[in-house]
């Protein structure tokens, strides 16, 4: 037996940004751990990391009669376990495998369905056939890199934005990437075969000056001004500032129409530049993420039609 709320939609807050996100929603019912229940279709909500779409309400008496609703309705699903561990466990083992390796980058995004669903209590199953993402509980897993090792880990950041986009740099795409330093996401575009120039008041690390598309600059990145530049085809920014002063940055450059493709991290300081988000937003064009790899920032985005 099972019922569908009318319109109900569950968002999945990235750990720790369950305040960030309940601020954005309205006609909240429900909240279970991360997971958040609001009446009506999808509400724009950038800090949810997977959006489940009509959420079903499903009496399940067993571990076995949950495990059948499921499977009458898809093959694939990932349980988000917020409390119930072992009973949540039992159902998982009776649905078909779904693999969870990490992904080996550049390759593309599952195709199949991953619905989602959870117990919140042990006779009643929440699940959506249908999520924003293709991954379990929205969060991509990436595979070490064996071969060239970067020099931080923030390449993890364009490794899910590429994935989720299904785009990156051409070879010979002239790259700005401002707030280099050491350079994780040098070394990503670099090794798409883009020429990069690299901004920081800190050097890159020295393997990364070593190649022949990648040019280091020791200086302030927002003097990485269009008109000193001229034409490129991305710009990327890592840079720690204010975002008011990131998003002043990105219109002058959109105003120079010398650059079609964005890709860049807004980095707050408590909630007082969430403005900026609203601002950002209204840009024609542009998305606005919270990838499983940011922290108290988000990530936003504009490409070439």
């Amino acid at each position: 037996m099972s019922n569908r709320p009318a319109g109900c939609t569950g968002y999945l807050a990235p750990d720790g940004f369950l305040p960030q996100m309940l601020a954005e929603l309205s006609g909240v019912t429900q909240i279970h751990g991360r997971l958040v229940l609001a009446a009506g279709p999808e509400q724009r909500c950038v800090w949810a990391e997977n959006i489940w779409h009509d959420v079903l309400t499903i009496h399940a008496p067993s571990i076995g009669a949950a495990a059948k609703e499921l499977k009458s309705r898809q093959r694939n699903w990932w349980p988000y376990a917020w409390h119930l561990h072992r009973r949540h466990a039992l159902l998982q083992e009776k649905l078909p495998y779904v693999s969870a390796k990490p992904m080996h980058y550049p390759q593309v995004q599952p195709a199949s369905p991953l619905g989602s669903y959870c117990l919140s209590d042990e006779l009643t199953l929440l699940a959506a056939t249908r999520c924003s993402s293709p991954f379990p509980n929205g969060a991509p897993q990436f595979a070490e890199p064996t071969i060239g090792q970067p020099p931080s880990r923030a390449y993890l950041k364009l490794w899910e934005v590429f994935t989720r986009l299904g785009v990156q740099p051409k070879t010979g795409d002239r790259c700005l990437d401002l707030g280099a330093s050491p350079g994780g996401w040098t070394w990503v575009l670099a090794n798409c075969g883009a020429e990069v120039t690299a901004y920081d008041r800190a050097p890159l690390d020295p393997r990364l000056l070593a190649r022949p598309n990648i040019h280091g600059v020791i200086g302030d990145a927002f003097s990485a001004k269009p008109d000193r530049l001229g034409p490129i085809d991305w710009l990327f920014s890592d840079v720690i500032c204010y975002p008011e002063r990131m998003l002043a940055h990105i219109k002058e450059w959109l105003a120079s129409g010398l650059c079609q493709n964005f890709i860049c991290t807004i980095k707050f300081q408590g909630s007082d530049h969430y403005g900026v988000i609203d601002e950002l937003l209204q840009i024609e064009g542009s998305q606005l993420m919270h990838l499983y790899c940011n922290k108290h920032e988000l990530t936003w985005s504009l490409l070439a039609k």
